[in-house]
C-alpha cells in the first residue's frame, strides 16, 4: 500500500478525491482503490477494458500522471458532476433576454462544478443609448456584478466555489471601469479579470500612437494608447489585476483557427477557449521521472516520459466521452474538437535534481528540451488515436497543418498527421496543480518555482493540544535522503529569491511547445520599481508569451509570504509558518472577548443589535459566535435561526467569507435602503456588511464591511500581529499565497481555480 510522504497528503485526499457514501464511510479504502476507480472508469470505453484499466493505473500508481482534481474526484463515482474543470460559456447577445439567458447557462454550468469564463466586450459601453425603451444602457460592468452576486450563491461541486474569468477589449469604451473595478475590495471578487490586448494595440503603445475606444462601429474616445497601457500596469502594480492576455497571438498560434474565434480564457488563463469551450487537464509529475536525482547525469528517462504522455492522452481522450456536461452545446464543442491539456507539474523539482537553477538559461533550455518531448509525443499519441478510432469530426488535414503552432513541429509528426489525421485538436497546457502536487508529496506546482522549501503545519486538536508536521519540498525531501542534514546547494532558488525576468524566461521556454497556454504567477518584490514592473509585461509580449499575470505584494491583496531579512545567500529551511487547521469544531471557552454593534434599519423603530465573539487562536483573532437581538418580536423566529446557522458555522473553522457573502447577497423584494452613502438591498445584507465590518477590524479578512463602519468608540484591535496575506475561505488559516495566477492554501490544499 502507498505511504503518503506527508500528512497532508493524506488529509488532501481524504478530505477532496477519497470516495466515500452517503453516510461519509469511506469507499476508497486506499489511495490504490482511487486510481483503480480512475482507471476503471476511463477504460469502460475501450474495445479491451481490462487491458487498459491496467496500463491506465500503471500512469496513475505513484503519482506519474496526475489526472485534474475533477477526475480523480468524480470518475467512476455515478455522480452528475463534470470531469471537465472549467468552460468558456456562448456569446453574451447585447440584449436583455440574451444576457440573463447566459446568466442562467453559467448557473447550471457551475452547479455541476465548472468554473466560467466570459468576454463581457459584446455588452454595449454605459451610456449607449438603447433603442426602443428611450433609456441608456449600464454598461458590461453592471451585468458583472449580478454574475457575481450569482456566484456567491452557487456552490460548485460539494464545498468548493465557483471561480469566473471577465475579459474585455482594450478597445472597448469602458474598458477604462474595467481595469480599475476592483480597486473597491467589495467588488467583483468572485472573477479574475483579463485585458484583451490585441496586436494593433501593443504596437500602438510602442509607438505612442493614439487608441480609440469603440464599440459596433462608433467610436466614443481616443487616447494615446501608452496612457491606456499605464492604467492597466497602475490596476495591475497596486491590486494584482487585472491580467493581460495577448489575443491576437493566441487566435494565430491557434490550430483550428481555420473554425472558431477565441476571446476569452478559463479562470486561470491556462486555456483559451471558444464559445462553450471545455479545458480537460492533466499533469505528468516530472519529479518522479527523473533518475539518479543530484547526481552526474541526472535527467528524466525520456522513453519513460513518451510512454507516460502516449498513456495520458489516451486517458484523457476517454474522458471527452466518460464526462458529464452541464450544457449540451458544452458537450457538443468538446466531441466535434477534443481538445485537452496535458501539461506537467513539478518542473523546478525536477530540474533542482538535474543540478540547474530555475529561471538560468541553462534551466530555460533544459524546460524547452522537455516539453518538446512532451508535446511531441502527445501529437505522435494523437495521430496514432485518429488512425483507430477517428480523427476529430472538424478535422481539416491542409487548414490545420498551417496552423501556428504546427510549424515547427517535428516532420514525423507532420507526416503522421497527414496519414491518419489527429484524434485532439489541441493537446498541450500547462495548469495550476496546486492541490494536486500537495497530493503527489508537494512536488512544486506546474512550472513555478518551489515556493518554500519546509514549513510547519500545526494541527488543533479538539482538546486544545496541538500536533506539528513538516510540509516539505519534494526534492529536499530526496536531498535529505540522500545527504542528510547537509546544507542545500546554490542553485535552490525559490520564488522569493528569483527575478521576475527569470519567471518571464520559463515561462517563454515552456510556450513554446504548448498549444494551448500556461497559468503563472510572476512574483515582484513589493518595492519594485514602477517602470521595472512595466517592463516585466514589455518582456513577457516580447518574448512570445500568451500572457502575464504578476503578483506583487499590496494594499488590496495583501503579502503572500513574510520573508524574513536575514535570508541568507543559500537558503535555509523554513520551519518558521505558524499554521492551524481546525480539525474537529472547539469546544467554547468559559469566556470569550466580543464586540456587539448597532444596527438601525430605516422605517422599523427598534434597532437591532449584533454581537460577535472571538476566539484567539495562534496571536490571531477569528470569530466563534454570533448573536444577532431585537426588541422588534417580528424578527424573532429568523435572528435566532441565524445566530444558530452563523455561529455553527463558525465554530467548524469553515469558510467565513462565505457567510458574509451570501448575506450581502440577499435581495429584499420590497426595497432595501440607503445607508451611509450606500444602497443596502436588505435587512439581511446590512447584517452581513456589519459581520463583515467585524472581520475586517479584527484583520481576518479584507474589506470595507459595505461602509457600515462600527462606533469608533467601541472598536477594538486584533490581538497579536497582523497577518500577512488573506485568511483561506475553507480552513481560516492565513495560508493563502498567489500561484500560477491562483490563491492556493498552503494549509488545507484549496485553491481558488484548482
Amino acid at each position: 500500500m502507498t505511504r503518503f510522504t506527508a500528512p497532508i497528503a493524506e488529509s488532501i485526499w481524504d478530505m477532496k478525491y477519497r470516495l466515500k457514501g452517503a453516510d461519509g464511510a469511506p469507499v476508497d479504502v486506499s489511495v490504490e482503490d482511487t486510481w483503480r476507480r480512475i482507471a476503471r472508469s476511463l477504460a469502460e470505453v475501450e474495445a479491451a477494458p481490462a487491458e487498459w484499466e491496467d496500463r491506465f493505473y500503471a500512469a496513475l500508481e505513484d503519482f506519474r500522471f496526475l489526472p485534474a482534481g475533477r477526475i480523480i474526484a468524480g470518475a467512476g463515482t455515478g455522480r452528475t458532476v463534470t470531469l471537465f474543470n472549467c468552460f468558456v460559456m456562448g456569446t453574451i447577445p447585447d440584449s436583455m433576454g440574451g444576457i440573463f439567458d447566459m446568466l442562467k447557462e453559467a448557473a447550471l454550468t457551475m452547479q455541476q462544478g465548472g468554473g466560467i469564463g466570459y468576454d463581457f466586450s459584446t455588452i454595449r459601453p454605459r451610456g449607449a443609448d438603447v433603442k426602443g425603451v428611450a433609456a441608456d444602457a449600464s454598461g458590461p460592468l453592471s451585468f458583472m456584478d449580478v454574475w457575481d452576486a450569482m456566484c456567491r450563491t452557487i456552490m460548485s461541486a460539494g464545498s468548493r466555489r465557483g471561480a469566473m474569468m471577465a475579459t474585455m477589449r482594450c478597445d472597448h469604451p469602458d474598458i477604462e471601469a474595467f481595469i480599475t473595478a476592483k480597486s473597491d475590495p467589495a467588488r467583483l471578487r468572485m472573477f479574475n479579470m483579463s485585458v484583451l490586448a490585441t496586436d494593433a494595440f501593443m504596437a500602438a503603445v510602442k509607438a505612442d500612437e493614439p487608441w480609440e475606444l469603440q464599440f459596433d462601429g462608433t467610436i466614443y474616445h481616443t487616447l494615446p494608447a501608452r496612457d491606456l497601457w499605464n492604467r492597466i500596469m497602475q490596476s495591475t502594480y497596486d491590486q494584482a489585476e487585472p491580467g493581460v492576455i495577448f489575443i491576437d497571438r493566441i487566435n494565430t498560434m491557434n490550430n483550428l483557427k481555420y473554425c472558431e474565434t477565441i476571446a476569452a480564457t478559463n479562470p486561470c488563463g491556462e486555456q483559451p477557449l471558444p464559445p462553450y469551450g471545455a479545458c480537460l487537464l492533466g499533469s505528468i509529475n516530472l519529479a518522479r521521472l527523473v533518475r539518479s536525482p543530484f547526481a552526474d547525469g541526472a535527467d528524466i528517462d525520456e522513453g519513460e516520459l513518451e510512454e507516460l504522455v502516449a498513456t495520458a492522452v489516451r486517458m484523457m481522450d476517454n474522458v471527452v466521452d466518460a464526462s458529464r456536461f452541464p450544457l449540451p452545446q458544452q458537450a457538443e464543442e468538446a466531441r466535434t474538437k477534443r481538445r485537452i491539456g496535458l501539461g506537467v507539474t513539478g518542473l523546478a523539482d525536477a530540474l533542482l535534481m538535474v543540478g540547474l537553477r530555475y529561471g538560468s538559461d541553462e534551466a530555460a533550455r533544459q524546460t524547452e528540451r522537455w516539453l518538446h518531448r512532451v508535446a511531441r509525443a502527445a501529437y505522435l499519441a494523437s495521430a496514432h488515436l485518429a488512425a483507430e478510432k477517428g480523427a476529430f469530426p472538424l478535422f481539416d488535414a491542409d487548414k490545420y497543418l498551417q496552423s501556428g503552432s504546427l510549424q515547427h513541429m517535428d516532420e514525423d509528426v507532420r507526416d503522421a498527421i497527414r496519414s491518419s489525421g489527429i484524434r485532439n485538436a489541441l493537446l498541450t497546457s500547462i495548469a495550476p496543480t496546486g492541490t494536486i502536487s500537495l497530493l503527489a508529496g508537494n512536488v512544486s506546482s506546474g512550472i513555478e518555482p518551489v515556493f518554500a522549501y519546509a514549513y510547519t503545519r500545526k494541527v488543533l486538536q479538539k482538546d486544545g493540544s496541538r500536533t506539528e508536521e513538516e510540509v516539505v519540498d519534494y526534492a529536499v525531501q530526496m536531498w535529505r535522503e540522500k545527504f542528510g542534514d547537509a546544507p542545500l546547494p546554490d542553485h535552490f532558488v525559490d520564488a522569493q529569491t528569483l527575478s521576475p525576468s527569470d519567471h518571464v524566461r520559463m515561462q517563454a521556454a515552456a510556450q513554446t511547445w504548448v498549444d494551448s497556454s500556461i497559468s503563472k504567477t510572476i512574483n515582484c518584490p513589493e518595492d519594485i520599481p514602477f517602470d521595472a514592473f512595466k517592463e516585466v509585461y514589455m518582456q513577457a509580449w516580447d518574448q512570445g508569451c500568451k500572457g502575464c499575470t504578476t503578483y506583487r505584494p499590496n494594499a488590496v491583496t495583501g503579502s503572500v509570504l513574510a520573508v524574513s531579512e536575514a535570508q541568507e545567500t543559500v537558503p535555509e529551511l523554513d520551519t518558521g509558518a505558524d499554521v492551524v487547521y481546525l480539525s474537529e469544531p472547539l469546544d467554547r471557552p468559559q469566556a470569550l472577548d466580543g464586540h456587539t454593534y448597532k444596527l438601525k434599519w430605516p422605517g422599523s423603530e427598534h434597532a437591532i443589535y449584533i454581537t460577535v465573539n472571538d476566539i484567539v487562536l495562534n496571536g490571531h483573532r477569528r470569530p466563534f459566535e454570533v448573536f444577532i437581538n431585537s426588541k422588534n418580536m417580528e424578527h424573532y423566529a429568523w435572528t435566532v435561526a441565524l445566530t444558530r446557522m452563523i455561529s455553527a458555522v463558525f465554530r467548524r473553522g469553515g469558510d467565513v467569507s462565505f457567510v458574509v457573502e451570501e448575506l450581502k447577497a440577499v435581495f429584499d423584494p420590497r426595497g432595501g435602503a440607503w445607508m451611509q452613502g450606500r444602497y443596502v438591498p436588505s435587512i439581511l445584507a446590512a447584517i452581513g456588511g456589519v459581520i463583515e465590518c467585524h472581520l475586517v477590524s479584527i484583520g481576518f479578512i479584507e474589506g470595507e464591511g459595505m461602509g457600515l463602519k462600527a462606533d469608533p468608540q467601541s472598536e477594538r484591535a486584533a490581538v497579536g500581529e497582523r497577518p500577512h496575506g488573506p485568511a483561506c475561505p475553507s480552513c481560516g488559516q492565513y495560508s493563502m499565497r498567489m500561484i500560477e495566477g491562483c490563491m492556493t492554501c498552503s494549509n488545507c490544499g484549496h485553491s481558488k481555480c484548482g
